[in-house]
């Protein structure tokens, strides 16, 4: 009999740099018994959703507006997350093809919809822009900008305003879907979703316990390291952190890349000495649209200080 490949949930934000991809190289080298479970740089939850821990899980990112968005999605009830997003997709006139389908709008699967969409969707972002303070209506207004923008990429410029031009799908079948499923997810589970930076939030692990980081990859750029967000400083920080875990007995996997076009990582090669370092399939479709050419070695790795 042939064996079925494991499902692995996906976030409901197509989050640059997001593990799902990976899921199926990377959780098979986690410890199988977990107690209490961080994802640090949690960014979309991708891996978070998917760890199964005896004790709490908890995502752990600095990115306000996403960490918003999750503890709006598992404080609501999707009744009300659904009634807000259809109202703001009403009240903007934006595309509704789940219901009209795409003849309605004068557009067609292949072109898609970005220009039917693009004086609305640009609408939407100024107003959202120009919110004067956070709630439950402005965080599902987030997440439509994402649904309905370019690549569903998330971006901010250094005012703080999200910047990413229109894209071609809308709040779909398929993306119904995952929000439906994280939702349950993240209420199940009961994550605790913390909006601090790493190097401030208490951590707090023991024996028993499993962190997994998936930082910013200092010899790469993409939307969220564009300003100089990671620098040698967060690295070698960062670093420091996991020697911590270690020397107090908690396990910790670390996402990250040791080449990438034409860069080395010296800083994580000199470290990684010191602990377990398994590569990764690289050869996975990218959704990061800055990433054009794919001649160089990209030596994608997952460090532990465990031996699977």
């Amino acid at each position: 009999m042939l064996q079925t490949e494991m499902k692995y949930l996906k976030s409901c934000l197509n989050y640059t740099g997001g593990k799902h991809k990976l899921l199926k190289q990377i959780l098979p080298l986690f410890p199988q018994d977990i107690n209490n479970f961080v994802d640090l740089f949690c960014g979309g939850a991708n891996v978070a959703i998917n760890v199964n821990a005896k004790g709490s899980l908890r995502g752990i990112d600095k990115q306000v507006e996403v960490l918003r968005l999750f503890n709006t999605l598992k404080g609501t009830t999707k009744e009300e997350v659904f009634n807000i997003i259809n109202s703001i997709i009403l009240k903007y006139e934006l595309t509704d093809t789940n219901k009209n389908g795409y003849s309605y709008y004068e557009c067609e699967s292949g072109s898609g919809l970005a220009v039917y969409n693009k004086e609305r969707f640009l609408k939407l972002r100024e107003d959202y822009n120009n919110r004067i303070n956070d709630n439950t209506y402005y965080d599902l207004m987030f997440y439509l900008l994402t649904v309905y923008g370019f690549n569903n990429q998330i971006r901010f410029n250094k005012k703080g305003h999200y910047n990413i031009p229109v894209g071609k799908r809308d709040f779909n079948d398929k993306i119904q879907s995952n929000l439906i499923n994280f939702i349950d997810t993240i209420k199940e589970k009961n994550i605790d979703f913390v909006c601090h930076d790493f190097r401030e939030v208490d951590i707090g692990l023991s024996k028993g316990d499993f962190l997994y980081a998936d930082p910013p990859y200092l010899i790469s750029t993409a939307t969220y390291n564009e300003q100089n967000g990671w620098t040698e400083t967060e690295e070698n920080d960062l670093l420091n952190i996991l020697d911590m875990l270690n020397a107090k007995g908690v396990k910790f996997a670390l996402s990250n890349v040791l080449d990438h076009k034409g860069k080395e990582n010296t800083i994580l090669k000199n470290w990684a000495k010191n602990y377990e370092i398994y590569h990764l399939d690289y050869n996975y479709n990218n959704s990061n649209y800055q990433i054009k050419e794919k001649t160089t070695k990209t030596s994608e790795v997952l460090i532990t200080n465990y031996r699977k």
